[in-house]
């Protein structure tokens, strides 16, 4: 798609938005959840595709995909009537009561999505939804690698009978696709993938200040308390650790084990791991240029002392490819390697000892990511305390990554995880501009006391009002009063009066 073509694009989705943002919210939540019953018709087939272009195994499509898809549509439809309503504001001070302030929230118009090819159905599923309840045209783009995801997302919204043009799924090189949205009209933009590209997208953005929410890249920490269930433990790890072959921004990277219990914890994790199966606990690596990045990694890693403590078996597919990848876990680590430093996404995590949680926490949060963590204790109030230390977007308490498949909550995280929020009430208002609206009620007033011309009476008044605000004194308070009331009156003055 050229850049003229998208623009034209961008052009008919601003003709069907008018259309589609006079309708009754009523209407809009309605036409969706029709989509969500469509969806649910064809869950088998959107599994079958999600498989074939980027090889998550059936489960972890079921799991991740299908099910928080299903559970996002009906949350949204409901959740967005209160979000769309405009609510009033509580006043600030008595002295300003008479202006009265409501929030209004309005669709920004057409909103532009570039959604990765980790989770292509349901990421870019719930921001389509989302967008379209609030009363914007979508411009959808799935990753080069599965644009399957998308022309199955527009199947499923032909249920929902929308006006032609206000969805449409285009296709592109992803390199091309930030400054074809950017510089093609569209008014909001949101992308999912690699930290780096976001930030090349921002500084795209910059030139037309163009609002951007940026949901990158992340190095999770997990922190193990001694008092953890280590059977609760080690497979939440190996399933945080290795569903979707580790290609999860959210997935589990550091895992930071209390000294007292390190050994036990990698000993079942040694023996969970070498126990996984190839192609049915674990899939492959969605193409050769990530398998390759991914074995420098790890090689990086092990020339700079790391140790492959445990390592799940290696599996020679009979295809020419082999995108397969053993699970892998690393002891031995520190600053300074990618396991330590950087986004791994794969199959890869590694076991670090800490005395205790002050230790933790500072690992924790020296990484430039601050996307999701973990707390694994079986004190769930120390957990909650020791969590909230953490610097991450989603901190979860004797679980990990699944807080993306809660429609409810937020997602998004710090530094360099992006900036914004997807999911949630958070995720549903950043598809809308919020305005104030201040009414003033004062009966019968002419003016505000503070406008031209300005006079001694004036001065006076706001010197008086300031006292009133701020001064310590009780009698200095009531002193003022005089001059703050005489002050207010100012506002029944007529024109060519006398202050």
């Amino acid at each position: 798609m050229t850049q003229a073509e998208f623009s034209r694009v961008v052009e008919n989705a601003r003709m069907a938005q008018r259309l589609w943002e006079e309708l009754p919210y009523g209407e809009r939540a309605k036409r969706i959840k029709k989509a969500g019953q469509r969806l649910s018709e064809k869950q088998d087939e959107i599994v079958e595709i999600i498989h074939r272009e980027n090889g998550k195994l059936v489960i972890d499509a079921l799991a991740s995909e299908i099910i928080p898809a299903l559970m996002a549509v009906p949350y949204y439809a409901h959740a967005g009537r209160r979000l769309c309503k405009s609510r009033k504001i509580r006043g600030g001070n008595p002295l300003t009561i008479y202006k009265r302030s409501t929030m209004v929230y309005k669709p920004w118009g057409v909103i532009g999505i570039i959604s990765p090819w980790n989770y292509p159905f349901s990421i870019p599923l719930s921001e389509v939804i989302m967008a379209l309840l609030a009363g914007n045209a979508v411009i959808l783009k799935t990753a080069s690698l599965t644009p399957g995801a998308g022309r199955v997302i527009g199947e499923i919204l032909k249920a929902s009978d929308l006006p032609p043009g206000l969805f449409t799924n285009v296709e592109m090189p992803g390199e091309e696709a930030g400054s074809v949205f950017i510089n093609g009209g569209i008014d909001k933009l949101f992308f999912t993938g690699s930290t780096g590209t976001g930030k090349k997208i921002m500084a795209l953005a910059a030139g037309r200040l163009l609002p951007v929410t940026l949901e990158l890249g992340g190095a999770d920490a997990a922190i193990v308390c001694k008092d953890a269930d280590i059977d609760r433990v080690v497979p939440g790890l190996i399933w945080t650790g290795f569903s979707n072959a580790g290609q999860a921004c959210g997935g589990v990277q550091r895992v930071l084990v209390h000294a007292g219990i390190y050994s036990q914890v990698l000993e079942k994790l040694k023996q969970k791991v070498e126990a996984l199966r190839p192609g049915k606990d674990i899939g492959p690596l969605v193409s050769v240029r990530r398998k390759e990045t991914l074995q420098k990694q790890v090689d990086a890693c092990l020339a700079q002392g790391a140790v492959i403590a445990a390592q799940s078996p290696v599996y020679n597919a009979p295809d020419s490819e082999n995108l397969f990848f053993p699970a892998i876990v690393l002891t031995g680590v520190r600053a300074g390697m990618p396991i330590m430093d950087d986004e791994i996404f794969g199959p890869v995590i590694a076991l670090i000892p800490v005395n205790d949680d002050e230790e933790a926490v500072s690992i924790a949060n020296t990484s430039p990511y601050a996307l999701t963590a973990s707390v694994w204790s079986g004190n769930h109030r120390r957990a909650k305390k020791l969590a909230e230390r953490v610097n991450a977007g989603a901190l979860m308490i004797n679980d990990h990554l699944m807080s993306h498949g809660l429609a409810q909550t937020p997602w998004g995280g710090f530094g360099d995880s992006g900036l914004g929020r997807t999911h949630g009430e958070e995720g549903f208002r950043e598809m809308l501009k919020a305005k104030v609206l201040i009414d003033d009620i004062l009966p019968g007033a002419k003016r505000e006391p503070w406008w031209q011309p300005y006079s001694q009476k004036v001065n006076t008044g706001l010197t008086a009002l300031g006292t009133l605000l701020g001064a310590s004194g009780l009698l200095k308070r009531i002193a003022a009063l005089p001059a703050v009331i005489g002050f207010f009156l100012l506002s029944w003055k007529k024109d060519g009066d006398k202050n």
